[in-house]
Protein backbone atom coordinates (compact mmCIF):
# COMPACT_ATOMS: atom_id res chain seq x y z
CA UNK A 1 0.00 0.00 0.00
CA UNK A 2 1.07 3.19 -0.88
CA UNK A 3 0.44 6.13 2.03
CA UNK A 4 -0.94 8.79 -0.14
CA UNK A 5 -1.92 12.60 0.84
CA UNK A 6 -3.65 15.50 -1.63
CA UNK A 7 -2.47 18.65 -0.33
CA UNK A 8 -5.15 21.61 -1.86
CA UNK A 9 -7.84 18.96 -2.17
CA UNK A 10 -10.50 21.31 -3.04
CA UNK A 11 -9.39 22.34 -5.95
CA UNK A 12 -10.47 20.88 -9.59
CA UNK A 13 -7.11 18.83 -9.95
CA UNK A 14 -6.96 18.26 -6.56
CA UNK A 15 -10.51 16.59 -6.42
CA UNK A 16 -9.55 15.04 -9.70
CA UNK A 17 -6.44 13.33 -7.89
CA UNK A 18 -8.87 12.16 -5.03
CA UNK A 19 -11.27 10.41 -6.80
CA UNK A 20 -8.36 8.39 -9.01
CA UNK A 21 -6.41 7.52 -5.21
CA UNK A 22 -10.16 6.28 -3.93
CA UNK A 23 -10.64 3.90 -6.26
CA UNK A 24 -7.66 2.25 -6.01
CA UNK A 25 -6.95 -0.86 -3.73
CA UNK A 26 -3.15 -0.23 -3.47
CA UNK A 27 -3.81 3.45 -2.21
CA UNK A 28 -3.48 4.46 1.59
CA UNK A 29 -5.38 7.45 1.24
CA UNK A 30 -4.79 10.01 4.38
CA UNK A 31 -6.88 13.05 4.58
CA UNK A 32 -7.32 15.59 7.25
CA UNK A 33 -10.79 17.07 8.57
CA UNK A 34 -12.18 20.00 7.15
CA UNK A 35 -11.02 22.12 10.12
CA UNK A 36 -7.75 20.70 10.16
CA UNK A 37 -7.07 21.56 6.57
CA UNK A 38 -5.22 24.52 6.45
CA UNK A 39 -3.70 24.05 10.03
CA UNK A 40 0.13 23.90 9.13
CA UNK A 41 1.00 21.65 11.99
CA UNK A 42 -1.55 19.07 10.58
CA UNK A 43 -0.39 19.27 7.35
CA UNK A 44 2.70 18.91 7.90
CA UNK A 45 2.53 15.56 9.79
CA UNK A 46 0.28 14.89 6.89
CA UNK A 47 2.98 15.77 4.05
CA UNK A 48 5.70 13.78 5.93
CA UNK A 49 4.02 10.70 6.78
CA UNK A 50 2.81 10.14 3.47
CA UNK A 51 4.91 8.18 1.05
CA UNK A 52 3.79 10.19 -1.64
CA UNK A 53 2.39 14.01 -1.37
CA UNK A 54 0.57 15.43 -4.09
CA UNK A 55 0.74 19.33 -3.95
CA UNK A 56 -2.88 21.21 -5.97
CA UNK A 57 -1.84 24.94 -4.44
CA UNK A 58 -1.18 28.11 -5.84
CA UNK A 59 2.48 28.64 -5.98
CA UNK A 60 3.19 30.36 -3.56
CA UNK A 61 1.46 27.86 -1.33
CA UNK A 62 3.61 25.19 -3.02
CA UNK A 63 6.75 26.63 -2.15
CA UNK A 64 5.57 26.72 1.84
CA UNK A 65 4.69 23.30 1.65
CA UNK A 66 7.47 22.00 0.41
CA UNK A 67 9.19 23.53 3.01
CA UNK A 68 7.50 21.69 5.51
CA UNK A 69 8.74 18.40 4.24
CA UNK A 70 11.60 17.00 5.78
CA UNK A 71 11.33 13.61 5.43
CA UNK A 72 13.94 12.44 2.88
CA UNK A 73 11.95 9.75 1.29
CA UNK A 74 8.54 11.86 0.72
CA UNK A 75 7.66 11.90 -3.02
CA UNK A 76 6.43 15.19 -3.63
CA UNK A 77 4.40 16.14 -6.79
CA UNK A 78 3.50 19.68 -7.11
CA UNK A 79 1.31 20.15 -9.91
CA UNK A 80 1.69 23.93 -9.40
CA UNK A 81 3.72 26.35 -11.57
CA UNK A 82 6.13 26.65 -8.56
CA UNK A 83 8.89 24.20 -9.70
CA UNK A 84 8.52 23.39 -13.44
CA UNK A 85 11.36 24.99 -14.16
CA UNK A 86 13.84 24.31 -11.20
CA UNK A 87 16.95 22.33 -11.64
CA UNK A 88 16.29 21.02 -8.20
CA UNK A 89 13.28 19.10 -9.91
CA UNK A 90 12.14 16.84 -12.12
CA UNK A 91 9.92 18.00 -15.14
CA UNK A 92 6.68 15.02 -14.93
CA UNK A 93 6.72 14.28 -18.69
CA UNK A 94 8.40 11.10 -18.95
CA UNK A 95 7.33 10.55 -22.76
CA UNK A 96 10.33 12.90 -23.83
CA UNK A 97 13.76 13.95 -23.03
CA UNK A 98 14.44 10.88 -21.34
CA UNK A 99 12.63 12.40 -17.94
CA UNK A 100 10.94 8.47 -17.35
CA UNK A 101 14.44 7.25 -15.38
CA UNK A 102 14.57 10.75 -13.73
CA UNK A 103 10.93 10.65 -12.79
CA UNK A 104 11.62 7.05 -11.73
CA UNK A 105 14.47 7.74 -8.82
CA UNK A 106 13.21 11.52 -8.17
CA UNK A 107 11.29 12.54 -4.46
CA UNK A 108 10.50 16.23 -6.56
CA UNK A 109 8.60 15.81 -9.59
CA UNK A 110 6.51 19.16 -11.35
CA UNK A 111 4.00 18.07 -13.13
CA UNK A 112 3.67 20.03 -16.46
CA UNK A 113 0.92 22.61 -17.35
CA UNK A 114 -1.63 22.10 -19.52
CA UNK A 115 -1.19 24.30 -22.31
CA UNK A 116 2.29 23.55 -22.15
CA UNK A 117 2.10 19.59 -22.18
CA UNK A 118 0.46 20.00 -25.67
CA UNK A 119 3.31 22.36 -27.21
CA UNK A 120 6.05 20.11 -26.22
CA UNK A 121 4.79 16.85 -27.37
CA UNK A 122 5.06 18.48 -30.82
CA UNK A 123 7.75 20.71 -30.47
CA UNK A 124 10.62 17.98 -28.02
CA UNK A 125 10.40 15.23 -31.33
CA UNK A 126 11.67 17.91 -33.70
CA UNK A 127 14.01 19.25 -32.07
CA UNK A 128 15.70 16.33 -30.77
CA UNK A 129 15.37 14.87 -34.21
CA UNK A 130 16.88 18.22 -35.87
CA UNK A 131 13.91 18.51 -38.16
CA UNK A 132 13.81 22.37 -36.66
CA UNK A 133 16.12 24.76 -35.17
CA UNK A 134 16.38 25.57 -31.86
CA UNK A 135 16.32 28.90 -33.01
CA UNK A 136 12.95 28.58 -34.99
CA UNK A 137 10.56 31.02 -33.67
CA UNK A 138 6.96 29.38 -33.35
CA UNK A 139 3.10 30.29 -32.71
CA UNK A 140 0.92 28.02 -30.78
CA UNK A 141 -2.73 28.25 -30.27
CA UNK A 142 -4.43 26.37 -27.52
CA UNK A 143 -8.05 25.83 -27.42
CA UNK A 144 -9.34 24.78 -23.47
CA UNK A 145 -12.29 23.84 -21.46
CA UNK A 146 -13.15 26.35 -18.94
CA UNK A 147 -12.19 23.53 -16.25
CA UNK A 148 -8.66 24.73 -16.68
CA UNK A 149 -9.54 27.77 -15.04
CA UNK A 150 -10.45 26.22 -11.99
CA UNK A 151 -13.27 26.53 -9.12
CA UNK A 152 -13.74 30.17 -9.86
CA UNK A 153 -14.37 30.12 -13.89
CA UNK A 154 -16.42 26.81 -13.52
CA UNK A 155 -18.90 28.72 -11.18
CA UNK A 156 -18.45 31.64 -13.31
CA UNK A 157 -19.50 29.47 -16.36
CA UNK A 158 -22.07 27.21 -14.69
CA UNK A 159 -24.09 30.30 -13.12
CA UNK A 160 -27.29 30.77 -13.95
CA UNK A 161 -27.66 34.19 -16.40
CA UNK A 162 -24.30 34.46 -16.89
CA UNK A 163 -22.55 36.69 -19.19
CA UNK A 164 -23.55 36.34 -23.01
CA UNK A 165 -19.64 37.35 -23.44
CA UNK A 166 -19.27 33.72 -21.66
CA UNK A 167 -20.94 31.98 -24.32
CA UNK A 168 -18.07 32.45 -26.85
CA UNK A 169 -14.65 31.47 -27.25
CA UNK A 170 -12.54 33.78 -25.29
CA UNK A 171 -8.67 34.88 -25.95
CA UNK A 172 -6.43 35.35 -22.64
CA UNK A 173 -2.86 35.78 -21.60
CA UNK A 174 -2.85 38.90 -24.35
CA UNK A 175 0.11 40.84 -23.09
CA UNK A 176 1.77 36.81 -23.63
CA UNK A 177 3.13 36.45 -20.08
CA UNK A 178 1.29 33.18 -19.62
CA UNK A 179 2.83 31.21 -16.71
CA UNK A 180 3.19 28.22 -19.15
CA UNK A 181 5.23 29.77 -21.26
CA UNK A 182 8.77 29.38 -19.25
CA UNK A 183 8.76 25.46 -19.27
CA UNK A 184 7.59 25.69 -23.25
CA UNK A 185 10.29 26.49 -24.02
CA UNK A 186 12.93 25.56 -21.64
CA UNK A 187 11.95 22.09 -21.66
CA UNK A 188 11.30 21.89 -25.57
CA UNK A 189 14.79 23.30 -26.37
CA UNK A 190 14.25 26.10 -27.51
CA UNK A 191 15.83 29.42 -27.74
CA UNK A 192 12.62 31.85 -28.04
CA UNK A 193 9.11 31.57 -26.48
CA UNK A 194 6.60 30.64 -29.12
CA UNK A 195 3.66 33.62 -29.52
CA UNK A 196 1.08 32.17 -27.15
CA UNK A 197 -2.73 32.01 -27.79
CA UNK A 198 -4.56 30.83 -25.42
CA UNK A 199 -8.87 30.56 -25.73
CA UNK A 200 -10.91 29.33 -23.18
CA UNK A 201 -14.34 27.94 -24.61
CA UNK A 202 -17.48 27.04 -22.97
CA UNK A 203 -17.51 23.41 -22.63
CA UNK A 204 -16.17 21.81 -19.65
CA UNK A 205 -12.95 19.58 -20.43
CA UNK A 206 -10.62 18.99 -23.18
CA UNK A 207 -7.76 20.71 -24.94
CA UNK A 208 -6.37 20.97 -28.49
CA UNK A 209 -2.60 22.87 -29.04
CA UNK A 210 -1.72 23.41 -32.45
CA UNK A 211 0.93 24.64 -33.29
CA UNK A 212 2.06 25.48 -37.27
CA UNK A 213 4.86 25.47 -39.68
CA UNK A 214 5.93 26.45 -43.21
CA UNK A 215 7.62 23.82 -44.85
CA UNK A 216 10.49 25.93 -44.94
CA UNK A 217 11.13 25.93 -41.45
CA UNK A 218 11.41 21.81 -41.41
CA UNK A 219 15.12 20.66 -42.36
CA UNK A 220 12.97 17.38 -42.93
CA UNK A 221 10.65 16.93 -45.99
CA UNK A 222 6.76 17.38 -44.87
CA UNK A 223 6.31 13.70 -45.51
CA UNK A 224 8.77 12.38 -43.06
CA UNK A 225 6.59 14.24 -40.22
CA UNK A 226 4.32 11.26 -39.19
CA UNK A 227 6.98 8.69 -39.19
CA UNK A 228 9.33 11.21 -37.16
CA UNK A 229 6.32 11.38 -34.04
CA UNK A 230 5.45 7.59 -34.72
CA UNK A 231 9.20 6.70 -34.11
CA UNK A 232 9.73 9.20 -31.09
CA UNK A 233 6.65 7.92 -29.20
CA UNK A 234 7.04 3.98 -30.36
CA UNK A 235 6.35 1.99 -27.14
CA UNK A 236 4.09 4.63 -25.49
CA UNK A 237 1.11 3.79 -23.65
CA UNK A 238 -0.17 6.95 -23.59
CA UNK A 239 0.39 9.00 -26.58
CA UNK A 240 0.37 8.08 -30.03
CA UNK A 241 -0.02 9.20 -33.62
CA UNK A 242 -3.21 9.00 -35.36
CA UNK A 243 -3.61 10.00 -38.72
CA UNK A 244 -7.95 10.33 -38.82
CA UNK A 245 -7.71 13.18 -36.41
CA UNK A 246 -10.41 15.51 -37.71
CA UNK A 247 -14.43 14.67 -37.90
CA UNK A 248 -15.64 15.52 -41.37
CA UNK A 249 -13.33 17.71 -41.61
CA UNK A 250 -13.41 19.26 -38.04
CA UNK A 251 -11.17 18.82 -35.14
CA UNK A 252 -12.77 18.87 -31.89
CA UNK A 253 -11.52 20.00 -28.27
CA UNK A 254 -13.31 17.73 -26.52
CA UNK A 255 -12.37 14.74 -28.85
CA UNK A 256 -10.47 13.16 -26.03
CA UNK A 257 -12.05 14.76 -23.35
CA UNK A 258 -12.72 11.98 -19.73
CA UNK A 259 -9.60 10.15 -21.49
CA UNK A 260 -5.96 10.23 -19.78
CA UNK A 261 -4.04 9.50 -23.26
CA UNK A 262 -2.68 12.30 -25.69
CA UNK A 263 -3.38 12.48 -29.48
CA UNK A 264 -1.24 13.91 -32.00
CA UNK A 265 -2.15 14.56 -35.76
CA UNK A 266 -0.16 15.92 -38.57
CA UNK A 267 -2.34 17.73 -41.50
CA UNK A 268 -2.11 20.83 -43.47
CA UNK A 269 -0.29 20.89 -46.78
CA UNK A 270 3.11 20.60 -48.82
CA UNK A 271 3.34 24.42 -47.52
CA UNK A 272 1.84 24.97 -44.19
CA UNK A 273 1.88 22.27 -41.99
CA UNK A 274 -0.71 22.16 -38.60
CA UNK A 275 0.34 20.10 -35.85
CA UNK A 276 -1.96 19.18 -33.61
CA UNK A 277 -2.01 17.90 -29.87
CA UNK A 278 -5.28 16.65 -28.13
CA UNK A 279 -5.81 15.23 -24.90
CA UNK A 280 -8.00 16.08 -21.81
CA UNK A 281 -6.88 19.37 -19.76
CA UNK A 282 -7.72 17.45 -16.48
CA UNK A 283 -6.15 14.21 -17.89
CA UNK A 284 -2.43 14.34 -19.51
CA UNK A 285 -3.05 18.06 -18.82
CA UNK A 286 -3.27 17.61 -14.94
CA UNK A 287 -4.80 15.13 -12.78
CA UNK A 288 -4.06 11.59 -15.09
CA UNK A 289 -0.31 13.22 -15.38
CA UNK A 290 0.37 13.19 -11.57
CA UNK A 291 -1.09 10.04 -11.37
CA UNK A 292 0.94 8.40 -14.18
CA UNK A 293 4.22 10.16 -12.52
CA UNK A 294 3.24 8.61 -8.86
CA UNK A 295 2.92 4.84 -10.99
CA UNK A 296 6.47 5.05 -12.44
CA UNK A 297 7.33 6.38 -9.12
CA UNK A 298 6.48 3.38 -6.99
CA UNK A 299 7.53 1.16 -9.84
CA UNK A 300 3.72 0.34 -11.18
CA UNK A 301 2.80 0.18 -14.64
CA UNK A 302 2.22 3.15 -15.84
CA UNK A 303 -1.06 3.12 -17.38
CA UNK A 304 -2.48 2.17 -13.59
CA UNK A 305 -5.81 3.89 -12.83
CA UNK A 306 -5.68 5.92 -16.05
CA UNK A 307 -8.64 5.94 -18.15
CA UNK A 308 -6.79 5.23 -22.17
CA UNK A 309 -9.66 4.49 -24.47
Amino acid sequence: MIRAFVDGSSGTTGLRILDRLRERKDIQLYTLPEELRKDPSARRDALNSAEVAFLCLPDDAAREAVEMVSNPDTVVIDTSTAHRVSPAWTYGFPEVNGLRQQIQSSCRIANPGCHATGFISLVVPLIGEGAISPDARLSCFSLTGYSGGGKKMIAEYEASGRDPLLDAPRQYALGQRHKHLPEMRIVSGLRFEPVFSPVVAPFYAGMEVTVPLFADQLRIPVSSLPDLYRAYYDGSKLIHLTEAGTENGFCSAAGLSGRDSLEITVTGNEERILLISRFDNLGKGASGAAIQNMNLRFGLPEETGLCLS
